[in-house]
C-alpha cells in the first residue's frame, strides 16, 4: 500500500499520524529535533498556552487538566505520551532537507538518507524558521541578541537595559518577564488587546463560543473570515491576551516605536529614537522556511497555496499548521484537530482510487 511520511512530530503531525492509523494507511513520522514535540520543546521557562487545557486533547486523548493554562513543556510532554499511547513509527533526529518529485511519487531526502512515499504532510506548523532582520547584523558585538525561540530566562542576558522588538504576545510576554530584572523598552505597534483576564470566569465562559467561531466561522469559506485571513497574512499580529497594555506600564516596561535602523552600532526607531540598550530580544515571528522544497510549479517563497490542505498543482503533498491555513485556529492547538482530518481524508481518497483497501 503506497506510503505516506509525514515532517513534524508536533501537534499537527500526531494528529494526522492519529488518523492516518485509524484509517489503516502506513505511515511514517519524520522529526528533526531528538525528541518528540516539535517547537513546544523550545519555549521559555514559563512560557503558558492561551488555549485551556481542556481544549487541548488531541483525538483518543484528554490532555490533563492539573493546571488550567498548560506550558509549554507540559505541552510537549503530552504529545510524546500521546504517540507512545497511539503507537507510531516515528523516526526522531531526522532533519529532512530536500523533496523532489520522482514520477507520481515523492522522494524525501535527509543527510544520505532517502525515503520515497506516495503522500508527504508537511507538519512543520508555522514558527518553523526565526525571522531576523538584516539590521540585526549591524549591531554592536557587545550586544546579546536573542530570538525568541531561543530565549529561556532573563539569566541569559547582560546587565543593561533591554529592547523587545516586536511588541505581539511573545514581545509583551518576555517583556513582563524581563522588567522585574531589567530596565526593558518594548518596540513596535501595539497589536490592542482582548480586555477580559484570560483566567476570568467571564473568558473561560464564551471560549467554546470563540473556539466555535474560529473553527467554524471564520475561514475561507465566509466573507468575514477571508478578510480576517487578509488582515492576519499582511503581518498585523493577534491583540495581547494574557498581557494588558496596564500590566506592562506597572512593571516599567516603556513603549516605543518600531525598529528601522541601527546607528553606531545601536538600535533605533521610525521616530530617530537610539536605544542604549545590552540586549536585544528579537520577538519578530517566524517565517515558512519551504525553500528545501524543489517540486516543479510550486512557488516555495512563503505560504503554501492550498485548498484545505491540499497543496495546489502538486497531488499527493499536503500541508499543516500553516498560519489561517483554512481557518483562523489553523495554525494553534485545536484548530489543526479538523484541519488533519481534512488532509487525512483526502489521502484516504487516493488511496481508495488506486485499489487500497481503507477503514472509514
Amino acid at each position: 500500500m503506497d506510503h505516506t511520511i509525514v515532517i513534524g512530530a508536533g501537534q499537527a503531525g500526531l494528529v494526522a499520524g492519529y488518523h492516518l492509523a485509524r484509517r489503516g494507511l502506513p505511515f511514517t513520522v519524520l522529526e528533526a529535533d531528538d525528541r518528540v514535540g516539535g517547537g513546544w520543546n523550545h519555549r521559555w521557562d514559563t512560557m503558558r498556552m492561551f488555549t485551556p487545557a481542556g481544549s487541548l486533547g488531541l483525538p483518543g486523548m484528554p490532555f490533563p487538566s492539573d493546571e488550567l493554562f498548560p506550558s509549554g513543556a507540559q505541552m510537549a510532554a503530552y504529545l510524546s505520551t500521546y504517540a507512545e499511547r497511539v503507537g507510531m513509527d516515528i523516526r526522531t533526529g531526522v532533519a529532512v532537507d530536500g523533496l523532489f518529485r520522482d514520477g507520481d511519487r515523492f522522494q524525501v531526502t535527509a543527510g544520505a538518507a532517502t525515503l520515497t512515499a506516495a503522500n508527504v504532510v508537511l507538519a512543520t506548523g508555522a514558527e518553523r524558521v526565526p525571522n531576523v532582520p538584516a539590521l540585526a547584523r549591524r549591531l554592536s558585538s557587545g550586544i546579546v541578541q536573542l530570538h525568541s525561540v531561543d530565549y529561556r530566562n532573563p539569566a541569559q542576558l547582560q546587565p543593561g537595559g533591554v529592547a523587545v522588538v516586536g511588541a505581539a504576545n511573545s514581545g509583551a510576554d518576555i517583556a513582563l518577564e524581563l522588567a522585574a530584572t531589567h530596565d526593558v523598552v518594548l518596540c513596535g505597534r501595539h497589536p490592542g488587546h482582548v480586555p477580559l483576564r484570560i483566567e476570568s470566569k467571564a473568558m473561560l465562559t464564551v471560549f467554546p463560543l470563540i473556539a466555535l467561531t474560529w473553527n467554524h466561522v471564520l475561514t475561507r469559506d465566509t466573507p468575514p473570515g477571508r478578510r480576517s485571513r487578509e488582515k492576519l497574512l499582511s503581518g498585523h499580529g493577534t491583540p495581547l491576551i494574557r498581557v494588558k497594555p496596564r500590566d506592562l506600564a506597572d512593571a516599567g516596561v516603556r513603549r516605543a516605536a518600531r525598529v528601522t535602523d541601527v546607528v553606531e552600532g545601536l538600535p533605533v526607531t521610525a521616530v530617530g529614537e537610539v536605544l542604549d540598550v545590552a540586549n536585544v530580544v528579537w520577538a519578530t515571528g517566524f517565517l515558512p522556511g519551504h525553500d528545501w522544497i524543489e517540486l516543479p510549479g510550486l512557488d516555495s517563497s512563503g505560504f503554501l497555496d492550498n485548498d484545505r490542505g491540499a497543496v495546489t498543482g502538486q497531488p499527493g503533498l499536503y500541508v499543516l499548521g500553516q498560519l489561517f491555513q483554512h481557518r483562523f485556529s489553523s495554525h494553534n492547538s485545536f484548530g489543526v484537530v479538523p484541519d488533519a482530518e481534512l488532509v487525512v481524508g483526502d489521502i484516504a481518497r487516493r488511496a481508495h482510487r488506486a485499489g487500497a483497501s481503507v477503514r472509514p
